[in-house]
């Protein structure tokens, strides 16, 4: 009999831990002025970088996301929209002469940078975009490196940049890019210079609408409005984010009142109780995070394909699925998530390609026998501290065992989690997240380039190189779900569902707009955001 074991932290610390984190709720929260400072809780212990191209974890891209800007941005509260930001309108591409396109970003010329600790204020210029764009190219300084393989950033003038691609793009795949998202976010030249990489890391300096102030480990992060934001002054005085890893402490903190909004449960229960009750408001929004396994093809155990095949036929999406419910969660049937961006496969799609692999412990026994492990083998997982992970590898860890492979999991903080799976630390990877095109999920995952987030370590980058330089939008996205088919047909990864955003708010807290889809994965704080009496 296989038993399922589990390394964490004892019952007690967990309570002590959460207390620790709650305690400083009960102090007073001060402004810079008379405005309201709005007080959220995100579902981590603690960050891990403020470095907008290396920021992966929702809490990290929560206090990035204020702070910087984009040359474009997704409109608030809907991603499906596409509009200027720190440039002045959204450019159009031009053939040059020897093959390669190029899109003129005229810049604006009142968006100004913050002070830090080593710099004084002073306004964004072409030098900055330049810089930071080629920071996002740079493996050394990113995580996102190769959407920009291959770029070339010129400045023209002060207040305009030229970005040339080697090869055409259309506007889905080139515009996201330079949107306020990952490698899209404008960096300030002279404070990431004065302050180092390190230095920076810890103190972002950006153009948005509220400033870095202040950053207490595994406690809080505090942010001050910007008063010379380009768009105008904040309604709120400052928002600051306090890293609450235990659910019911942060479920206690927005009851007690002292907490605005709350990252809530991904589970449909969790959505229709909260609503029933009618004290706060829980919100489900997109855009929907693609959950999916990564098989690492290079495993002592994993190399052989007959395993990776058993694996998945261990697996049943529905119990996944089970987890989250409607509205919250929907199955997805390949890596780049159906109903979230082109190039995904539908149910009846991977029906056809005969890839919508359903569960059959029976075969999935017969095949572990083949490949000579009919007595099954060991393996040791990291999972995060986060519910949303550490519920699907469970799961995963009670399928896996009908097959005979007995899954230790180790529990760890949810930046700890990142840095570990980047190192290799684990054969099956379950991952979540949002990109926003296939282009994207393609080659961060699947291709050289994508570096640590390689998890499968199934390279894919001619094909997926090709399928970027196609130019016509249908026959791209069909390249886009060849590929989906390909990584399925390998048994390098599974696509298992994606789960919307669900968030809880007090009823007088005013995003500044509607919540239809919020790339950042939490709801999104502007100059627009307040607290009303």
């Amino acid at each position: 009999m296989t038993h399922r074991r589990t390394r964490t932290i004892s019952f007690l610390s967990v309570i002590l831990l959460a207390l620790t984190a709650i305690g400083p709720l009960f102090g007073s929260v001060s402004a810079q002025d008379d405005r309201p400072v709005l007080v959220h809780a995100t579902n981590s212990g603690d960050k891990a970088t403020f470095d907008p191209h290396l920021a992966s974890g929702t809490q990290d891209r929560t206090v990035v996301d204020m702070v910087f800007n984009g040359l474009l941005r997704f409109k608030p509260g809907d991603a499906s929209v596409i509009e200027a930001d720190l440039a002045t309108e959204v450019p159009e591409p031009v053939a040059e002469a020897d093959g390669t396109q190029s899109w003129t970003f005229a810049l604006r010329t009142d968006a100004t940078c913050h002070a830090s600790s080593a710099t004084e204020a002073y306004p964004l210029t072409a030098d900055d975009v330049v810089f930071s764009l080629q920071k996002s190219a740079n493996s050394d300084t990113s995580g996102v490196a190769g959407d920009y393989a291959g770029f070339e950033f010129v400045k023209v003038d002060d207040a305009t940049v030229k970005v040339v691609v080697p090869t055409p793009l259309g506007p889905a795949v080139f515009l996201p890019k330079f949107a306020n998202y990952g490698g899209g976010y404008i960096i300030c030249q002279q404070a990431y210079e004065a302050l180092g990489a390190d230095g920076f890391a810890n103190e972002p300096i950006g153009t948005g609408p509220f400033k870095f102030s202040s950053y207490t480990p595994q406690t809080s992060t505090t942010l001050v409005a910007n008063d010379d934001y380009f768009r105008g002054a904040p309604k709120l005085g400052g928002v600051e984010v306090r890293y609450i890893a235990d659910n019911t402490a942060r479920d206690l903190g927005l009851e007690s009142g002292e907490l605005d909004v709350i990252n809530g449960l991904p589970e449909a229960q969790y959505v229709e109780r909260i609503n029933q009750a009618g004290n706060q408001i829980a919100d489900v929004f997109g855009v929907g995070e693609a959950v999916w396994l990564n098989l690492d093809i290079t495993n002592e155990y994993l190399q052989d394909p007959l395993v990776r095949e058993a694996i998945i036929l261990a697996v049943s999406r529905e119990n996944h699925l089970a987890l989250a419910g409607e509205p919250v969660a929907q199955g997805i049937f390949s890596i780049v998530p159906t109903g979230i961006v082109p190039g995904a496969l539908t149910q009846e799609e991977a029906q056809a390609a005969e890839v919508d692999f359903s569960q059959d412990i029976e075969r999935a026994n017969e095949l572990m026998a083949e490949a000579g492990y009919a007595d099954g083998f060991s393996l040791t997982l990291v999972t995060s501290e986060q519910a949303a992970y550490q519920t699907q590898y469970t799961v995963l860890q009670e399928e896996l065992a009908q097959i005979g492979i007995d899954v230790e999991l180790e529990v760890v903080q949810h930046a700890v989690m990142h840095e570990q799976i980047r190192a290799g630390s684990n054969a099956i990877t379950i991952y979540i997240a949002y990109r926003p095109s296939a282009d994207t999920y393609l080659t961060q995952f699947f291709t050289s380039t994508g570096g640590s987030t390689n998890f499968s370590q199934f390279q894919l980058d001619d094909q997926v190189a090709a399928a970027r330089a196609e130019t016509d939008a249908e026959a791209q996205i069909e390249a886009w779900q060849q590929l989906n088919i390909e990584i399925l047909q390998n048994f390098a990864g599974f696509g298992l569902l994606y789960t919307n955003q669900v968030y809880v708010r007090q009823p007088n807290v005013d995003y500044g707009h509607e919540l239809i889809s919020v790339p950042q994965l939490y709801p999104g704080y502007n100059e627009t955001t307040t607290i009303t009496e």
